[in-house]
């Protein structure tokens, strides 16, 4: 009877465990530069716990309401049962951000349904999340950066941190190198360009390489 018991509640945890992984791989694509720091924090962990309560609702749902998969066997209803899991895992955020119809108020369209409600939520976990890491990255650029010469710097510090990588996309090299015309432009004191200098170089490489970078160069870019 236990162990009837525990195969029921496996496909649930299976469930939680799928909406965990798509909410942590959410955060991982907009935190690349410390995935694993951003992931640690409390809102993180908030956002989700969303995803995995948005799944776990999802397979509810589907158990209440019936849905099933038909392969036309009678002998698949385990596959069935598997089939609904890994959907219920995986697709619960579609779902659950999908919008009944859409209100136009004022200039701006207005879902409403589930998503209304849940991107309230996963708005604000996100953005504590991006307010943690902004003082984070603040801090410790500020530290890495000082005394660092921009003039000097920007000739030499992105091109070495792009040579440490192995595996950067073209894309990444582009924006980056984009991003670094725009900031020589840009009417501001030398040492406020050297630190956003830095945010830009850890916005691609994370703090790690950027301060490694720094100390390997100090002889060349600092005052």
């Amino acid at each position: 009877m236990k162990m009837d018991n525990a195969y029921k509640v496996i496909p649930w945890l299976v469930v939680g465990f799928l909406g965990g992984i798509v909410g942590t791989a959410e955060l991982v694509s907009r935190y690349r530069d410390a995935p694993a720091g951003a992931v640690r924090t409390k809102p993180a962990l908030f956002y989700v716990a969303i995803n995995v309560s948005a799944a776990l609702g999802a397979f509810a749902l589907a158990k209440v309401f019936g849905w099933k998969f038909n392969f036309g066997d009678q002998n698949s209803a385990s596959a069935a049962e598997w089939s609904l899991v890994i959907l219920c895992g995986i697709s619960a955020m579609a779902l659950f951000r999908s919008s009944l119809f859409i209100r136009k108020v004022g200039d701006r369209d207005i879902g409403v349904g589930p998503s209304s409600f849940l991107q309230v939520f996963l708005s604000a976990a996100d953005a504590e999340v991006d307010r943690q890491r902004a003082i984070y990255r603040s801090s410790k650029v500020s530290e890495i950066m000082k005394d660092v010469d921009y003039t000097k710097a920007v000739k030499v510090l992105p091109p070495y941190c792009i040579a440490l990588m192995q595996s950067l996309a073209d894309d990444a090299q582009r924006d980056l190198g984009r991003a670094v015309e725009l900031l020589d432009k840009a009417d501001m004191e030398a040492e406020l360009k050297a630190r956003t200098l830095g945010l830009e170089l850890v916005n691609v490489f994370g703090v790690p390489v950027l301060e490694q970078a720094v100390k390997s160069l100090s002889d060349q870019i600092r005052h």
